[in-house]
């Protein structure tokens, strides 16, 4: 069932490592890295880099549902580490799966320390660490009357994996051997426009300033920190003089926060690092879903802070094992699904980092 546009922007942030020794993960969770958490009764699925065929490290996976669906939904992004598939789109591969809430709903969480509150990313979403308990997450671990630890509360409303999927994680035979596994780290959500009053707060401070100084006939100074509006404008001109006016947009859009690591704005407008050559403007307009051939949209992307979180979990390197610009990901306007269906689909996923890289996933 398709939602309407995503009105606002919401922002993924690192919210910490994701110690498995103290947090079990479920598809309600949203992550970097780590292995992915399919939904009841979806296949285990691992996807190899177009380019290179070596499977591929698992990179994000977001809980995504959409306004008045009865679906849980996730989308899972994968990725090649290897050098020579760096920067191509044909190298990244986006997985959604979703399954009937009413599947889960019955089911009760395992009696252990839960990560914070899963973050919705849609219009009524309520967003991780609103309410934050003494331990720093919202929607922390409670103990009963005993002092045993049990399951916070949206974890219990939301149900957790059965059986069949909890086997998911278990590393039978051989199979993940070979499978590069990134550190994980929690996903916390902010909305962009929260952000944007901020900054409204910052300039409206920064003009009573400058009332003063001209009434007093002294300079105090700008605010720490602070920038006016008519310094953003000269910040734009004067970087499209010397670069691309299109790179200086996505500068200046993310430098009200720039440890962003994931935009969302299903159905909203993407931000490019760099002007689309004709051909792959023209591929985007046209990419049709592979399942039900209807429209796709945009819906999240990667950004830059993202890539110095990519390490392997094992400590191998300290290098960030992927680099790019920006990773969109265009999903089904209809979200086409059927019920009972056992495996993801795959969606559109495109890697920007200078035009001469931009190869079609």
């Amino acid at each position: 069932m398709a939602s309407r546009a995503q009105e606002q922007t919401l922002l993924g942030l690192c919210d910490g490592e994701l110690d498995s020794k103290r947090h079990r993960s479920s598809f309600l969770t949203n992550k970097v890295g780590g292995h992915p958490d399919w939904l009841p009764g979806i296949s285990r699925q691992s996807p190899r880099c177009g380019h290179c065929g070596a499977p591929l490290a698992h990179v994000v996976q977001v809980y995504c549902p959409l306004e008045a669906s009865p679906y849980h939904r996730n989308l899972h992004l994968f990725a090649c580490p290897g050098a020579a598939c760096s920067g191509r789109s044909d190298s990244w591969t986006v997985l959604r799966s979703q399954c009937l809430e009413e599947r889960t709903a019955s089911r009760p969480a395992p009696a252990q320390e839960a990560p914070p509150a899963a973050t919705e990313w849609c219009d009524t979403a309520d967003d991780w660490g609103v309410e934050e308990e003494e331990d720093g997450w919202g929607g922390g671990v409670e103990e009963d009357s005993q002092g045993q630890e049990k399951t916070a509360a949206p974890e219990e409303k939301a149900g957790e994996v059965d059986v069949s999927s909890r086997l998911q994680d278990l590393n039978l035979g051989a199979s993940h051997e070979d499978v590069p596994v990134l550190r994980p780290f929690f996903i916390s959500v902010a909305e962009e426009s929260d952000l944007c009053g901020e900054r409204d707060d910052l300039w409206h401070a920064q003009q009573l300033l400058r009332e003063y100084e001209s009434r007093e006939g002294m300079a105090v100074g700008e605010l720490e920190g602070g920038c006016d509006r008519g310094g953003e404008e000269k910040y734009e001109k004067t970087s499209a003089r010397h670069g691309d006016a299109v790179f200086s947009r996505f500068m200046k859009k993310i430098s009200l926060c720039p440890q962003q690591i994931l935009r969302y704005c299903r159905g909203g407008t993407p931000l490019f690092v760099s002007e689309l050559p004709p051909p792959a403007a023209a591929q985007l307009a046209s990419a049709a879903c592979g399942r039900c051939r209807g429209s796709r949209t945009f819906e999240l992307q990667l950004m830059p802070a993202l890539v110095s979180l990519l390490r392997r979990e094992d400590g191998g390197g300290g290098e960030a094992e992927l680099e790019f610009g920006t990773v969109l990901v265009y999903t089904c306007t209809d979200s086409c699904w059927t019920a009972g269906a056992g495996a993801a689909v795959e969606e559109l996923c495109f890697v920007q980092t200078d035009p001469d890289q931009q190869l079609f996933k």
